[in-house]
């Protein structure tokens, strides 16, 4: 078993050596790729979540009626659920190594 070592001697102290200009990017290919996955799924969250208020009937403003179509399994179980999986998956992709 070899043990790794750096050798330098007193020759090398003072001179300068070529360091590569390349410059170096934390996320890759794959990180940004997951990072529009889950911008798709937050933007797909909110979109589900739109729709008519309250008191809208038939796109009009109407303050006696009632839409009971705020209260859809759609705009409260669904929706919310897919914008939260969404930030998951930018923390997934922002933690992600190369």
């Amino acid at each position: 078993m070899s043990k790794k070592t750096n050798k330098f001697s007193a020759s090398d102290f003072g001179t300068e050596r070529e360091v590569s200009e390349k410059p170096a990017f934390y996320f890759g290919s794959q990180n940004y790729k997951w990072m529009l996955i889950g911008l798709a799924c937050i933007v797909v969250g909110f979109l589900l979540m739109m729709g008519p208020d309250a008191n809208t009937v038939d796109g009009k403003f109407d303050p006696n009626s009632w839409n009971d179509d705020i209260f859809s399994v759609r705009r409260i179980r669904i929706a919310p659920l897919l914008i939260v999986i969404g930030f998951v998956i930018e923390v997934y992709a922002i933690l992600k190594r190369k």
